[in-house]
């Protein structure tokens, strides 16, 4: 993989690794876990493989084609991951995109030359074993209610890789690909008062720049103060003792 993009051949795969694949024009990447033997555990918004929960969905949905929207009969039905987890062939998965492995661990320098989030994190990954251990487990027993920004299909996977939880769930979640565009909102609210001064567009824009690499950063699960490692059997019994209050 190289310094500005992740992607990466199907041989290369192997059992564990975090994969994604872009929808609609590199708006919106969905997110799983490769478990081997071309299956892909991936969480999703109840058992809608495309679905994100959000206005997204209008293009994500056009811009796939026709057989990328029908599971194969391989793949987990539809009506049966009534949790939102699903286990789909590595085709499926992908609905005619291209492959992506998401990267741990990288130093700060790539993390920020990787201006767009949700392909990489500093967080480090746990043995391939326990990855694939994690999503099987939550396979069978699901990851809770979906929210596009609080406990996504990139939640799921960094929690197999991982097993980090933020702690409090009234917070942001730490989807890079979220905390994208929320550190975006921030950098533009944090320039806009330079705007009305005599600051020049050079000073404005690299300001701007400066926020929003500095709250990529804080919000990343590696730096965080605000997570907990929790084994996959305490989560499930977390979940089980909490209710969806939304499937937003």
């Amino acid at each position: 993989m190289g310094l500005f993009s992740n992607r990466v051949n199907k041989k290369n795969l192997k059992p564990g690794d975090h994969i994604y694949s872009w929808r609609t024009a590199y708006i919106y990447a969905h997110h799983g876990i490769y478990v081997g033997g071309d299956k892909v555990i991936h969480f999703t918004r109840w058992g809608q493989e495309l679905g994100t929960g959000t206005v997204l969905d209008v293009l994500v949905t056009s811009s796939v084609p026709a057989r990328a929207q029908v599971p194969c009969s391989t793949c987990t039905p539809t009506e049966e991951a009534h949790h939102g987890v699903l286990s789909s062939c590595l085709n499926c998965f992908l609905a005619g995109g291209v492959l992506y492995c998401y990267e741990y661990a990288v130093q700060r320098y790539l993390f920020l030359a990787k201006v767009r989030g949700g392909t990489c994190t500093l967080a480090a990954s746990d043995p391939d074993d326990i990855v694939v251990h994690r999503a099987n487990h939550l396979l069978k027993y699901g990851f809770g209610c979906y929210n596009a920004f609080k406990n996504n299909c990139e939640h799921f996977a960094i929690y197999c890789k991982t097993g980090l939880l933020v702690l409090d769930q009234r917070t942001m979640g730490h989807s890079g690909q979220a905390d994208s565009l929320v550190s975006g909102l921030i950098a533009a609210a944090f320039s806009a008062p330079l705007r009305l001064t005599n600051t020049s567009i050079f000073d404005i824009g690299a300001t701007a720049f400066r926020v929003y690499c500095e709250s990529r950063i804080a919000a990343d699960i590696g730096k965080r103060s605000d997570v907990v490692k929790v084994s996959v059997e305490d989560l499930t019994t977390r979940l089980e003792n909490s209710r969806c209050t939304t499937d937003y």
